[in-house]
């Protein structure tokens, strides 16, 4: 079994005929926060999205050891595998609690979140638990879209943009969501924009441009790295 809990080798992905992802290699260790940075376009949700099976891959990509290329989304999702997609795919007629409640893996499986506990990191969700996702602000459902998530017990969530367009009290409250899940042995996968959240909460960093990872270290190494920085994230 691989040491690692998702390993990525020589991974391609196309959209059509525009080949997106050129060999793309990186690794989540078991309760690790690893961010995925740069620039719009550079192939950053790609590659979640491949490795959930949402767009077909090309390369090898073990989950727990298990070769899982090629495997349908639901899948994917079965073996623990969580994914949080930048659009909040929630059901907006349905109220948070019955929303939360479709994110259960099993009825009755115990896994480590409980409604309860969701409730415990955001009051929030609780004060409006009867109220229907659609009218919650783009934060609310953000943070609904990552509960639900974490209600199928993943052992690893890939979260794409969670902070995108969010105030900057809703991004504290997202950044102590990471923590709080990671602190619960439930590794993460970050695909974010903003450098200050991926630097305080990463255990390590990658940087992608043009289809590829051109940078892999911990958060001082990026921040000792002007070149990189420059080069491949500031806009």
């Amino acid at each position: 079994m691989s040491a690692h809990l998702l390993e990525v080798r020589d991974l391609h992905a196309y959209y059509g005929k525009s080949h997106i992802l050129h060999g793309v290699d990186f690794h989540v260790g078991e309760g690790e926060i690893v961010s995925l940075l740069g620039r719009n376009g550079v192939g950053r949700s790609t590659t979640i999205k491949a490795i959930m099976g949402d767009v077909p891959p090309k390369g090898s990509i073990l989950f727990k050891g298990r070769e899982i290329a090629g495997l349908k989304a639901h899948q994917v999702a079965r073996l623990g595998l969580g994914y949080v997609p930048e659009n909040r795919d929630i059901f907006p007629s349905l109220t948070v609690r019955q929303n939360l409640l479709l994110g259960e893996k099993k009825a009755g499986h115990k896994g480590r979140w409980s409604m309860q506990d969701l409730f415990g990191v955001f009051p929030r969700l609780e004060e409006r638990a009867d109220t229907p996702g659609g009218v919650l602000s783009g934060g609310e459902q953000q943070m609904l879209t990552m509960c639900r998530t974490l209600m199928g017990d993943p052992d690893l969530i890939m979260v794409d943009e969670p902070t995108e367009g969010l105030a900057p009290m809703m991004v504290e409250n997202v950044g102590r969501l990471l923590a709080e899940i990671a602190r619960r042995g439930v590794a993460i996968l970050l695909v974010e924009q903003k450098l200050t959240i991926a630097l305080k909460i990463s255990h390590r960093l990658y940087v992608m441009g043009h289809g590829r990872m051109v940078f892999e270290g911990a958060p001082a190494d990026l921040a000792a790295n002007e070149a990189i920085r420059k080069e491949w994230l500031e806009v």
